[in-house]
């Protein structure tokens, strides 16, 4: 299941990988902070790099070449990339030619200004301009600094097969930008105007996925459900049903979900293949019209809960999560009531509890920041305490079912117990017999005897 959490924090470092063509003798570190489209971003760039004859290697004291791939969501994103660049001084007194470079969003949003930070940066690269990095290294090793940061409307990587290690999941990134424009929302002005990858790469990605092993994909996209190839006239429904039918052996995901796109068509393909999980991630945000207007979030909480009603109706026991900001300018006691009201009604499996964070140079950033730090963190703390609750009480009633599950390995809290994860999203921890014959990848029959707040336990059938 997901686990509550106030800020998105996902930190990835690459193992080590062969080399792809004869090498340079220089080797690449690279360093994954926010969302899983950074992580597929961090593949794009290390297979570019790669291409390129660097060596990848999982540790910073021994590269020639950091690389920090970036989140500007949230200014405490941020606030750790600048911390990290302080510590990255250590590495740049030892080795006088090491290359730092900032990417992503970040880079996007604060662009020459990291430049000059401390004298550590040498390359800014945005999301879009990925292809110039090889270049960008090559001149700063020369001595001269570089930014390539220009958005496109036309990049999707199409051609670049992200370099992947080893695993059973993988992200596929199958759009790009956002045209939403949430007024609370950097995304669109770092990332870019939305624009799809051809429907055909993305099938034959996902064919070349089962074909190394992977045993399930998560579709992304910043908002996954605007998914449109125009030649093709084809939509996110029908590239999910193609992916489903090209590999039926293996699970498919996506995410995100925008509420206002949520169509019946897109319900009704999840329902229609066993191999399409039942999983939403269906942010509503904020509980109230007034501020979702304020937001820009297209849509009123009428239109969300009919959509929410739509899902359980199609698919029973499907599991649903969602992304909360508490603290938008102006919300009033009252309006934070309506959201903890959406949150004991549709009782999610999990949720992303975040307080508003004002992003420089958005529209919401002109409205003021009028709602006290503190309140926006009794409002977070009262929000977790519901979920947790609703989570504790949706897993207790999972006790007695019985799940197939996607084995993962180990358990990070003790490696006797293995963990595998339900096609609803959920982490299902058992005992481990190294005698019962199946392995990382393998689909296994578990029946569920506890469930806590945070992860399901079961025993294998």
């Amino acid at each position: 299941m997901m686990i509550d959490l106030p800020v998105l924090d996902i930190v990835q470092e690459p193992e080590t990988t062969p080399k792809s063509v004869e090498s340079n003798g220089r080797k690449l570190y690279v360093e994954t902070y926010g969302c899983q489209m950074n992580i597929n971003d961090s593949e794009i760039v290390l297979s570019i790099m790669s291409g390129s004859g660097y060596e990848i290697t999982d540790k910073p004291d021994n590269a020639d070449v950091i690389l920090l791939n970036t989140c500007a969501i949230r200014d405490n994103a941020e606030k750790k990339i600048h911390e990290r660049l302080m510590h990255l001084k250590y590495y740049k007194k030892r080795n006088k030619n090491l290359v730092v470079g900032v990417l992503g969003c970040m880079a996007e949003r604060l662009r020459a200004g990291l430049v000059s930070e401390k004298n550590i940066v040498n390359i800014v690269v945005g999301p879009d301009e990925f292809r110039k990095v090889p270049q960008l290294v090559e001149d700063a090793i020369g001595g001269q600094s570089g930014i390539a940061v220009k958005l496109s409307r036309v990049e999707t990587y199409d051609d670049i097969v992200p370099l992947r290690t080893e695993g059973i999941s993988a992200w596929v990134s199958i759009m790009r930008g956002c045209d939403k424009f949430c007024t609370y929302c950097v995304v669109p002005f770092t990332r870019g105007r939305e624009r799809s990858r051809s429907f055909e790469s993305i099938v034959s990605e996902v064919r070349g996925l089962w074909e190394s092993g992977f045993k399930e994909v998560t579709l992304l996209g910043q908002n996954v459900n605007s998914y449109f190839d125009e030649p093709l006239q084809k939509d996110f429904a029908d590239l999910l049903a193609a992916c489903a039918t090209a590999v039926p052996q293996m699970r498919f995901r996506y995410s995100t979900s925008h509420p206002q796109d949520m169509n019946d068509k897109l319900i009704e393909t999840m329902a229609a293949f066993k191999n399409i999980c039942k999983y939403v991630h269906l942010p509503f945000q904020a509980g109230n019209n007034r501020v979702l207007e304020a937001m820009n979030r297209t849509y009123t909480i009428e239109h969300y809960y009919e959509r929410i009603d739509k899902i359980k109706e199609v698919m029973p026991g499907c599991a649903i999560t969602t992304d909360v900001i508490v603290g938008f300018p102006t919300e009033t006691d009252e309006e934070f009531e309506d959201t903890l009201e959406v949150m004991r009604r549709v009782r999610y499996e999990g949720a992303y509890l975040y307080k508003y964070s004002p992003r420089e140079n958005t529209k919401a950033w002109k409205m003021g920041d009028d709602v006290p730090d503190s309140l926006k963190g009794s409002r977070l703390e009262e929000l977790i305490k519901v979920q947790r609750a609703i989570t504790w009480e949706v897993n207790a009633l999972e006790v007695g079912n019985i799940h197939e599950i996607l084995v993962e390995g180990p358990s990070k809290k003790n490696p006797a117990d293995w963990q595998g994860r339900t096609d609803t999203n959920k982490v299902v921890i058992f005992p481990h017999n190294e005698h019962s014959g199946y392995i990382v990848g393998d689909l296994i029959t578990v029946r569920i005897t506890q469930g806590n707040s945070a992860v399901l336990h079961g025993e294998i059938l």
